[in-house]
């Protein structure tokens, strides 16, 4: 592991790791903040962009996490029928409190609380994914099969 990299990479990195699976966090110069960015960055397609949401249960007040195609937006009528109540789009204070990162950087991996997630299926159409990795420079790419094995998430239409 690199140790050049940022705190908050190091802590994505290490959570890789400790779920077994060889996948390498790279920090770019350029921002990776948006769907768009991060592709222009990588050089992939913005399909191939995993964008890691957090939204809010009005009732429950709980964190839930949407794993999202780049080129794709998020139904939230479709998203709380799945949830099981109405969402918001969540607050940064409430994402860092729950993730312990940034909006623009937060990983599928390696939050500071369990939360409940769900993942795009369209996602599962690429051979290879990538994901921020902990900042808005820092990502790293994986498989579908990986990203099912990471995270513990239901497979849904999100839009």
């Amino acid at each position: 592991m690199s140790s050049s990299l940022s705190p908050s990479a190091r802590r994505v990195q290490e959570a890789l790791m400790a779920m077994g699976l060889p996948i390498q966090v790279v920090e770019l110069p350029q921002s990776t903040r948006t769907a768009a960015e991060a592709a222009a960055a990588i050089g992939c397609r913005v399909e191939q962009i995993v964008k890691s949401l957090v939204f809010k249960g009005k009732t429950s007040g709980k964190p839930i996490l949407v794993l999202v195609s780049g080129a794709n937006r998020v139904d939230e009528k479709r998203m709380a029928e799945l949830v099981g109540e109405p969402i918001e789009s969540a607050a940064p204070d409430f994402v860092r409190a729950h993730t312990g990162f940034v909006i623009g950087g937060v990983p599928p991996v390696g939050h500071a609380e369990r939360i409940e997630s769900y993942i795009d299926e369209d996602l599962l159409l690429y051979p290879e994914i990538w994901a921020a990795a902990g900042n808005p420079n820092a990502v790293f790419r994986l498989s579908p099969e990986e990203l099912l094995r990471l995270v513990d998430g239901r497979v849904c239409p999100v839009q």
